[in-house]
Formats: structure tokens, sequence, C-alpha cells
């Protein structure tokens, strides 16, 4: 199965969709753009959706559900959103089908069932939401609302990538409404921090904080909070973000609330996703020329055994210690799957759990029995050793944990080498080209400039750090004077 798949050296892109296939993760769909996600994929997606759930309701946050279908008049109140998104929206026009007089047994659009008012397939759920957050805040009793929404949303894209960039994907929406713009400024950047957290230690993937540029802001926002990653191909990829709306929003459908000092006033605002593409995200980040390489964290099944076996009679015997091995491994709240097909030979299933991104694969035969031992095998090392059964479940269980790790460091150590700073534009168009990866510059603060140097290069500023130090210097286009430096980067 893997030596069919295209290297990354060969083609990264190639290999990307390839490994998506194969690895039974997600397919195209008839549907054009869109995506058919299928069950080990969405597994994996289950793993973080609940992972994810399980922060936000810790930090206060509930659970609610919004339609599918917005009005046209209440998409475009707030401009700047409307705007941003108004290229990617479908939309819904009429409400029936009806026989083709022209062609039996085909069916055409009812030209007498138009809507009265377009609808818009959410592109996003501000405008929805926030007209229905009018109805419930009066008073600053009713402050804050943390709610979260998992959705399917539709952004028509022309030019599409399994889980990276679909017609329709899945994702989770935060909107949140508060008394003061001082909350609303926590809210989102404690919603950005959370994102961080999860990507660190859940998908071991590390992420570099920070605020985008005007120019790369979510629609509507004052402010966008975002996580960045790198890929091993050294382009970026946006993880998530975190938007302060201000009172956009508020001030677009009118919701005001009397304050405690009894005066009326404009709720403030924030957003915050991530999508599916933290399935692109994931896949990038770790795997290699030999498949899908998960984090036990994420893994459906973080355990696989595969019995060696050559009569029925061995295999009732396999089977029976490897039922007790997972038991043990259960307790642990280790996951483990038995894999005792019939119909595939073990090299076969070895293959294929090594595609699939297995952390651990246990193998089991007669003399390993008869020794007590069995070879425990690790996907993210590939490397083999013999472990005495006495040992196995503690042994898998650190070594779960030490792969967690491993994992994260080994993506750290590749990101932070692939930082480069650079002060002339000759060394930067260089360092894109050969090295790749994030670039640390000056840049001179003008929107202008920054789509310059997309213009030239491909690569846009990826966020303004969390922590860039104040540093006195030269634009790296211009020679304007800078105070601080700015990640670059080609990305997805």
């Amino acid at each position: 199965m893997s030596k069919n798949l295209t290297s990354r050296g060969e083609d990264y892109s190639k290999w990307y969709n390839e490994l998506v296939v194969k690895a039974d993760l997600a397919e195209n769909s008839a549907v054009r753009g869109c995506m058919v996600i299928k069950p080990y994929g969405y597994a994996i997606w289950e793993k973080m959706q609940a992972e994810l759930d399980r922060m936000f309701k810790e930090t206060g946050h509930q659970n609610a559900y919004f339609p599918l279908f917005v009005p046209k008049s209440l998409f475009e109140a707030e401009e700047k959103n409307a705007e941003g998104f108004a290229k990617e929206c479908a939309v819904v026009t009429h409400y029936r089908l009806q026989n083709d007089p022209d062609n039996e047994g085909k069916l055409r659009v009812d030209p007498e069932a138009k809507l009265e008012e377009e609808l818009v397939v959410r592109p996003t759920s501000e405008a929805i939401i926030w007209s229905t957050y009018k109805g419930w805040i009066q008073s600053y009793r009713d402050l804050p609302i943390l709610i979260n929404q998992w959705a399917n949303v539709v952004r028509w894209e022309m030019r599409t990538r399994l889980f990276l960039r679909t017609a329709e994907f899945l994702w989770q929406e935060g909107h949140t409404a508060h008394a003061t713009k001082k909350e609303a400024l926590v809210e989102a950047e404690l919603m950005n921090n959370v994102y961080a957290e999860f990507a660190e230690n859940f998908m071991a993937i590390p992420v570099i904080k920070g605020l985008k540029t005007e120019s790369e802001r979510f629609a509507g926002a004052v402010e966008t909070y975002c996580i960045e990653a790198l890929m091993q191909d050294g382009k970026a990829l946006q993880a998530g973000t975190s938007h302060f709306l201000g009172q956009n929003f508020a001030k677009a459908f009118d919701v005001k609330f009397t304050n405690n000092e009894g005066k009326l006033d404009y709720v403030w605002a924030t957003s915050w996703g991530v999508s599916t593409r933290l399935m692109g995200a994931l896949i990038m980040t770790h795997s290699d020329d030999k498949g899908l390489v998960l984090p036990p964290n994420l893994a459906p099944s973080q355990v696989v055994i595969v019995p060696i076996y050559k009569t029925d009679e061995q295999l009732d015997v396999i089977t029976s210690k490897a039922n007790t091995i997972i038991q043990d491994l259960k307790a642990k709240g280790v996951s483990c799957k038995f894999d005792s097909r019939t119909t595939h030979r073990p090299g076969a299933k070895f293959a294929q759990h090594e595609l699939q991104g297995v952390p651990l694969r246990i193998a089991i035969g007669p003399k390993d029995l008869e020794n007590g031992t069995v070879e425990l095998a690790r996907r993210d090392t590939l490397t083999k050793e013999i472990v005495d059964m006495s040992d196995l479940v503690s042994k898998v269980d650190n070594l779960l944990k030490t792969i967690q790790k491993d994992l994260f460091s080994k993506a750290l150590n590749f990101r932070d080498s692939h930082i480069t700073e650079v002060d002339d534009f000759e060394t930067f168009k260089k360092v894109l080209e050969s090295k790749a990866g994030f670039i640390s510059a000056h840049w001179d603060g003008s929107t202008e400039t920054e789509l310059k140097i997309k213009e030239l290069t491909k690569a846009t500023i990826r966020c303004i750090p969390s922590d860039v130090k104040n540093e006195e210097g030269k634009c790296v286009y211009t020679g304007k004077p800078s105070s601080r430096r700015v990640l670059f980067a080609k990305a997805y």
C-alpha cells in the first residue's frame, strides 16, 4: 500500500493527495469541490471535536445551533463582513422543483417558486447569530453570552484540496457577547490560547501565536488573533483564528443593553473557529513517505494487535491472550484493536496500519506465547523491540506518552530551524525559494508594502508574533523605519 505512495521529496502535493485517499481519510464526492469524510478520517475528527468541546465547556461556553440559511438582508447588514464573503456565497433563489415538460423523467426549477428574498448558505454565522442576540440581550444581567456552534459552512471554492480547502467543510464557531471592550478582548485572546494549547498538547503541532495584519483580518473584525503552523514543505498554515469584533455587529443589528449605570450601550463581540483544515495540518506536520503518522492523543486506535499463526488452533490461543492484553490496556485508558481478519496476511495488515498511522503495533505468534514475549513496533520511528508480556502494559502506556512528546519535539525543531531572520529583499527572495519556512523581517506597517511583497513573492505576513520584541530596523522592501519584525511565509 505505502509502496505506491509518491514520496514527499518527489512531489509533496501529490504525496498529500494520495495519502488522504489511500489512508482512507476522505475522498472527492459527486458534488464538485466537496468531500466525503470516511469513517477513519471522521474518527480522528471526532477525537479533535471531543477534546475541543471539553476545553470550550471548561472555559464556560455552551453549545447551541443556528440556521444554515441567512436571509440576504441580514447577511449584508455588516458591510465589511458581507463584502469579504460575497464572492464565496452559495445562494438559494427557489424553493421547489417540478417535472420538466420538455424532458420526460427529468426535473427543473419551478419558475413560479422564486423566493421573495434570497437565502445565503452560511459561510459564517455572525449575521444570523447577532440578529438572534438582539432578542436575548436587554440588560448587563444578560451578559456575557458564551455560545459555541458545531456546524458545516459553505464557501464556494473553485480550486479545492481535501481538508485544506473545500466548498463545504465542518467547523466550530464561537460567538460571544460582552458588556465591556476589556472583557471581549480577554475572551478573544483566551480562545486563541485554547487553540494553541490544543494544537500543541493534543495534536503535537507547535504554533506561533500572534495578530493578523489589517489586510489579513477576518472581514468585520477589529483585531484577529491567530495560531500559525509550519508544514514539512516549508509552507505556513493558519490553524485557528479568534476575532475581536468590537461593536461592529452590535451596531449593524442594533444590539444594545442597559449597563450597570443605567445607560444604553452597544454590546462588544468576539467570534472564533477552527475547522477540518486541522486534519490537513495533522497530516502534513507528522506524516512520512510510508503514510500517516498520528499522535497517540488523536489515534482512533492507539495500539493494534496482529496475530501471526498458521492454524485455527493457534489463532484461538493467540486471541485469548490478545483479549487479556486488550482488557489490561483499556483499564489504563489505552484504545486497542485486535486485527483478527482472516482475509489478510500479516504483512498486508502491517502495511495498512503503518499507512494509517497507528502509533504502536503488537505482533504475537506461537513462539511469542512460548517465550512470554511480543514484538512491539513504533510507527513514528519504525523501530521494533521484543517486550516481556509482564511488562507490556506499562511499556505501552509510557511509550505512548513518549511518542506524543517526541512528535512535538521533532515538529518544533523543524519549525525553529526554518525561521530565518532577513534584512534585505534579495536575501528574502533567495531564502523563500531555497529554504522556505518563516522569514522574520522588518515591515514598514503599510498595506501597500505588504501587498507589493505578496505580488512579487507570493509570501504573506502570517502574523505579528505576540512575543515579538521591539527592535529598531528598516523595512525589508522599502527601507523605511520599522520597530519590530513580523513573520512572512508562503501559505496554504
